[in-house]
């Protein structure tokens, strides 16, 4: 297989190649034509001056023909009637027909003849027409018609044309060389940002995630070099979350196996008593287990595209009334005042009820855990503004990738908190998974998995979620959910 280096290096000299064929052909057919051209006016002007100085000296066209058509020896004066020289030279080949005009009198009859008409022969008005008049002291003499045909050059003229084909050649020649130069650098330049890519794309290909190709221009193979930047990056993220993940699973798995398999071995070897409390203990890691499995096989469907949902349009009142009977024992434990409030004649949402209540859940319990006492949660449901498009940003709906203000999605669901909010820098990773902003704040009950569930749900919903925070003053999730 031939390299692209070869291919383009190939198709630059040949499109040189055919330049250079094309340019020298031209030029020749332009030369040969302009000079016949030049050299037919030339005979003709010849012709003419032979013919006024012949009828000058004899005043008229007798024996012109034949004083025209008499072959001499080389050098020898071509004698006329009246005896007198010629102001110019004789023709050197007076039988070819390139050398012959044809020449008129005045009463339009062939003096000097050229096939098909004959001497003496009266010339048609419209043929005459087409001829040059010749005119001494104002009068008409005669009217000189070219037969059409170039005349014969001379050796010196042939010898300029050969000499000028030869010296188009050796410049096309030269060009040539100076474009297979030209493309041997122009190939290296184009294929080595190429190269540099290849190779970045080898060292990925090993598993060394994040190496970056060197971006040497704007045009479209800077943009395939960024796009691979951001790509590689974006392996080095996820393999590192995925490192991240497992370690995270194992963890998180580790903690009420151990918590299990110490209390059992205790009562295997008679140190503890299976009192009903140390059962329930026993039975809140297994369920702690349960709900970790069952996160993760949530996500799990999710990726692949299967996550099951119900659909079935629902009131927003009616989830949050749930809402509120779910958390608000829990909300008042924690000294967080928890309140609900949906405007008047929502439409219903085309949604799971399970899935959105685990939603709502995961939102409003991290709100109450993240608020200290005397906070407060609120959980609204209004018409979407069209302005809650971008994570973590408040943009209006001409803000490219934006979500504008329709019918598929016109509901937003606000979840904020007066809690110690989130720090910039931890906004985008908000939703990754096992993603957790203070370890030290975090519960051995939290697997990291809520909100990247609910994202997760949200968007199987055909919605998107996104998140807005401020340090020390609070947070807002917002989630944007079509209707029925």
């Amino acid at each position: 297989m031939r390299s692209l280096t070869f291919k383009l290096l190939l198709a630059f000299i040949a499109v040189s190649l055919t330049v250079a064929l094309l340019g020298a052909a031209m030029i020749h057919y332009t030369t040969q034509r302009e000079f016949a051209e030049f050299a037919l006016n030339n005979a003709q002007r010849t012709f003419i001056n032979r013919a006024m100085t012949y009828y000058q000296l004899n005043g008229s066209w007798q024996g012109f023909s034949r004083a025209l058509f008499q072959q001499l020896a080389p050098q020898q004066p071509l004698q006329y009637p009246s005896g007198q020289l010629p102001l110019l030279p004789p023709l050197q080949d007076p039988q070819n027909s390139a050398y012959t005009f044809l020449l008129a009198d005045v009463d339009g009859k062939v003096v000097v003849p050229v096939k098909p008409y004959r001497p003496g022969e009266l010339l048609p008005p419209d043929l005459l027409a087409e001829g040059i008049p010749m005119y001494l002291d104002g009068q008409v003499i005669g009217t000189v018609i070219a037969s059409g045909e170039a005349p014969p050059l001379a050796q010196r003229e042939q010898q300029f044309l050969k000499n000028s084909d030869s010296s188009l050649c050796f410049a096309s020649l030269g060009a040539l060389a100076v474009a297979i130069i030209m493309s041997l650098l122009l190939t290296h330049g184009l294929t080595r940002p190429l190269r540099e890519l290849t190779r970045a794309m080898r060292v990925t290909a090993r598993g060394e995630f994040g190496h970056q190709a060197v971006m040497r221009s704007q045009d479209e193979i800077g943009q395939l070099a960024q796009d691979f930047n951001q790509m590689s990056a974006d392996l080095a993220r996820l393999s590192e979350q995925r490192k991240q993940m497992t370690a995270d699973i194992a963890h998180d798995l580790r903690s009420p196996l151990t918590v299990i398999s110490g209390y059992i071995e205790s009562m295997q070897d008679g140190v503890l008593k299976p009192t009903p409390e140390r059962l329930n203990a026993i039975q809140d890691e297994v369920r702690h287990l349960e709900r970790l499995v069952e996160d993760l096989r949530t996500l799990s469907l999710a990726d692949a595209g299967e996550l099951s949902l119900n659909l079935a349009p629902i009131a927003p009142a009616g989830l949050l009334e749930q809402v509120r009977t779910a958390y608000q024992h829990i909300a008042e434990r924690a000294g967080v005042a928890l309140t609900t409030q949906a405007e008047a004649d929502l439409p219903r949402l085309q949604a799971d009820p399970d899935r959105m209540m685990q939603v709502l859940g995961n939102l409003v319990s991290n709100a109450i855990r993240h608020t200290p006492e005397g906070g407060k949660v609120s959980v609204q449901w209004t018409v979407d503004s069209g302005q809650w498009a971008v994570s973590g940003q408040r943009v209006p709906v001409i803000r490219k990738n934006a979500i504008p203000l329709t019918t598929d999605y016109c509901l937003l669901l606000t979840v904020a908190d007066t809690g110690s909010g989130i720090p910039t820098a931890d906004l985008p990773h908000i939703f990754d998974r096992f993603y957790r902003v203070d370890n030290s704040r975090q519960s051995s009950s939290e697997s990291g998995l809520g909100l990247a569930i609910a994202k997760s749900i949200v968007e199987a919903h055909g919605g998107k979620i996104s998140v807005e925070s401020e340090l020390g003053q609070g947070t807002s999730f917002h989630v944007l959910l079509p209707t029925a």
